[in-house]
């Protein structure tokens, strides 16, 4: 159960465009904190200054054992622009931020990061990442950030570190995100995702408004998942960003009426409203006023387990359904 209140607010706020990487070449890389003033890692090198800075200061440089052709200093580790192939060997144990960016890995292996349980931030951002085995985190149960934009994901890794705070994805060729991927994340706040979604299943959380911009970035949306939340709002206009979407899970929140924008939706044939608080359904919610207007028509519209007077709503309210057995009402309980 995710412990913030507006889970896809968040994922919106966290999104910011990304810089040129800088290049260097191995042996002569500047030191770390001069290297990282732009692009994602940046931020994350920012972040650990201000969270981590006074205790990274106090530890003296372990020089002792540095991967090849990295760069180390203190508790950060570079590795960055060096055409690596996979994870290096040898990384210090007690290392706190591993810069991978820009490189040429294609797989996480089990045992790549064995032994870094101090890890707090990881960049493997612009690599060629298609495989990451279920147990490659782990070892990272201190891991806050970890930035995986620009790789070829097709979903997202299983088993993800649950101290995990940040989770920047996008850029990835990642369709789907299946119903329980962000399970046990109890701290997360901030999930960068990829806007090329076709399924984004959000289920299960404890989401309680869906504003204007939430969806702004999943234009290519066709089945979106916001069941079992707690959500008491949408507001107008936030579905006309999803406007290719064809069905809607919205059951067992705590909406008091139908979502407003529905009636413009072309393609939209699923809506799944029941076990809510709606107990007014009017003659426009779901169809638009004029014909032709629809694409393609309902075939699936529940409102049961809601305080809906059914024998008082207008036959015309669902003159857009393919049949009266695909409208589900009644089972009201108080």
């Amino acid at each position: 159960m995710f412990p913030w209140r507006f889970l896809l607010l968040l994922v919106v706020l966290c999104v910011w465009s990304l810089t040129t990487f800088t290049w260097a070449l191995p042996f002569e890389q500047r030191g770390f904190w001069d290297f990282a003033m732009d692009g994602e890692t940046a931020d994350l090198t920012m972040t650990m200054r201000d969270e981590e800075g006074s205790a990274v200061d106090e530890l003296p440089p372990d020089v002792s054992i540095c991967p090849f052709a990295c760069h180390c200093q203190l508790t950060v580790v570079q590795c960055s622009d060096l055409t690596l192939i996979s994870v290096p060997n040898n990384i210090p144990r007690g290392t706190k931020l591993l810069d991978l960016q820009n490189n040429r890995i294609t797989e996480l292996k089990e045992n790549d990061f064995k032994g870094l349980t101090n890890l707090y931030a990881l960049s493997l951002v612009n690599n060629k990442i298609s495989k990451v085995h279920p147990q490659a985190f782990s070892p990272l149960r201190h891991l806050k950030k970890l930035y995986f934009s620009r790789n070829l994901l097709t979903v997202v890794p299983k088993n993800l570190p649950p101290s995990l705070v940040e989770l920047r994805i996008h850029d990835n060729r990642i369709k789907k995100i299946a119903e329980g991927t962000f399970s046990g994340l109890g701290t997360m706040n901030c999930i960068d995702l990829p806007d090329s979604l076709h399924e984004l299943h959000l289920d299960n959380n404890q989401i309680q408004a869906i504003e204007m911009e939430d969806l702004s970035r999943y234009k290519h949306l066709y089945r979106l998942g916001l069941g079992f939340n707690q959500i008491r709002m949408i507001e107008n206009g936030s579905l006309s960003y999803v406007p290719s979407l064809r069905e809607l899970h919205l059951e067992h929140n705590r909406l008091s009426r139908v979502p407003s924008g529905l009636p413009d939706m072309k393609y939209l044939q699923v809506v799944y409203l029941h076990s809510n608080n709606i107990s007014q359904v009017n003659v426009y919610d779901f169809c638009p006023r004029g014909f032709g207007m629809k694409r393609s028509f309902y075939n699936g519209i529940s409102l049961f387990a809601n305080p809906v007077k059914y024998w008082e709503v207008q036959p015309a309210t669902f003159r857009c359904v393919t049949d009266r057995l695909a409208i589900q009402f009644g089972n009201y309980k108080k």
